[in-house]
């Protein structure tokens, strides 16, 4: 059996590596488009990326559980793919308002409280690159939680 050490790593590299795909090849381009609309319909795009998000994350792990008997328990796994989910949600409803002046959304004013709105402004990249920090941050506070 994995140590906690070997099976967070384990979850960590797979989970990063799983949501890379996940949310660029596997996320539907109408949803990509519509999810940081205001009303129903970019709550509903959101919500359908991120349950494709957290699919594929949940396949992935439950294979390499199998192939590499991590020994996750599904309490965890279902905790980690919770945080996962509701973090990627609250950071995706974002998408296109990072250059907004007047921050709307929870992680571009929480960008701007920290100062970057002027790397923002100016670096066409820099509200993915901030996005992508943020999921993968949380990627691994899920996966230290999984592999307990």
């Amino acid at each position: 059996m994995a140590s906690r050490a070997a099976r967070t790593a384990a979850v960590a590299v797979i989970t990063d590596h799983i949501h890379t795909w996940a949310d660029y090849w596997g996320q539907r381009d109408t949803d990509a488009q519509t999810k940081g609309l205001p009303g129903a319909e970019g709550r509903a795009a959101c919500a359908r990326h991120v349950a494709n998000h957290t699919a594929h994350l949940a396949v992935a792990l439950l294979a390499a559980n199998r192939l590499l008997d991590l020994n996750i328990r599904p309490k965890r796994l279902a905790t980690g793919l919770a945080l996962a989910a509701g973090t990627h949600y609250l950071a995706d409803r974002s998408g296109g308002h990072w250059k907004d002046t007047q921050p709307t959304t929870f992680l571009v004013r929480a960008a701007h409280k920290l100062g970057k709105q002027g790397w923002i402004q100016n670096d066409p990249t820099a509200g993915p690159h901030l996005d992508q920090a943020w999921h993968r941050a949380w990627h691994l506070v899920a996966a230290a939680i999984i592999a307990r």
